[in-house]
């Protein structure tokens, strides 16, 4: 029996970060975290792919972005912001706040999950 693929939704707004997890729990093993620490603390966990928001009230997820790579995790990262992306992020997927409909973020995870580009 093989394991689902683990996804960690970081973002702050609850309603909006448990919203992502319940589309995506159907196909995937899905951890949330709320805040900058709640995600590190999640950090060794065998993450498959990461959304992580920019703004988060306890630390910046550019910084976190950082710090996955840094760290040489073994996962693929989309920022889900409200902002415009920045040249230099480096992430490998870029959704724009609001995500638009379920269809686009599962089909983001899904390409992440399977090691294909997305479009930024």
């Amino acid at each position: 029996m093989t394991q689902d693929p683990t996804v960690l939704v970081v973002d702050d707004n609850r309603p909006l970060a448990d919203g992502f997890a319940k589309i995506l729990s159907e196909e995937y093993d899905v951890l949330t975290a709320y805040s900058a620490a709640d995600a590190r603390e999640l950090f060794d966990t065998d993450l498959d792919v990461v959304l992580l928001d920019r703004r988060l009230p306890d630390g910046c997820g550019d910084d976190l972005l950082g710090e996955i790579r840094a760290e040489g995790l073994d996962c693929r990262v989309a920022v889900i912001s409200a902002s415009s992306p920045s040249p230099d992020l480096d992430c490998d997927a870029y959704l724009t706040k609001p995500v638009g409909d379920a269809e686009r973020l599962y089909e983001t995870v899904t390409e992440l999950v399977d090691g294909r580009e997305t479009s930024r």
